[in-house]
């Protein structure tokens, strides 16, 4: 896919880094590690002070265990780097109302209903978002069976969720045939044919 090409002389300003881990624990339940860190390659003068470049402007843990469900049966953050200390960080036990939650059905809304706005951190709550399809994948071909091709099998989660997996395209009728629908001519003119169907390995 194209993209807007990068001019020669653009200078570096700042960088947020978030990474997500997901973990298997003996007890059968799963936890989920997520961070996110802001840097500046200038000095910032903030509330406490000068923040030198490449120090943290924001250094934040958010942690969710899961059961195989998807249930959120515990969560919490911390906040290690911040703009204003002693203010920032004094939502940490709002995360704690993620408790109950389901990241498959409702997730960001209910996030948003219980942490949204000053209910929460503003980088917390966008990093908790992104949260339901990263522990989906650590699911996948684990907990969650993505291939589903015997007899009696639900359908797969995962079509309908994105373009390629559309239940009229081709991923799905070369892969997933069971699932596969005829398109329909005004809303999927580009389903030509293009690869033989074969039934997954």
């Amino acid at each position: 896919m194209p993209l807007p090409p990068a001019c020669p002389s653009r200078q570096p300003k700042h960088r947020r880094s978030i990474d997500v881990q997901v973990f298997a624990r003996d007890d059968g339940l799963w936890e989920v590690d997520a961070t996110l860190i802001d840097t500046k390659t200038r000095d910032v003068p903030l509330g406490g002070g000068v923040r030198r470049a490449g120090e943290p402007i924001h250094d934040m843990l958010l942690r969710l265990v899961v059961d195989r469900a998807l249930n959120v049966v515990a969560a919490g953050s911390h906040t290690q780097g911040m703009p204003y200390a002693g203010e920032c960080d004094r939502h940490d036990d709002a995360y704690a109302r993620l408790v109950g939650l389901n990241l498959g059905r409702g997730f960001r809304r209910a996030l948003l209903e219980r942490v949204g706005g000053v209910r929460g951190c503003t980088h917390l709550t966008e990093l908790a978002q992104v949260l339901p399809t990263a522990v989906i994948q650590a699911f996948a071909g684990d907990v969650i069976d993505t291939r589903a091709d015997r007899p009696g099998d639900p359908r797969p989660f995962q079509i309908d969720r994105c373009h390629a997996l559309r239940e009229s395209g081709d991923v799905v009728r070369v892969h997933f045939p069971r699932w596969y629908r005829q398109p329909d001519a005004k809303n999927d003119a580009d389903n030509a044919p293009s690869m033989p169907a074969t039934t997954p390995a």
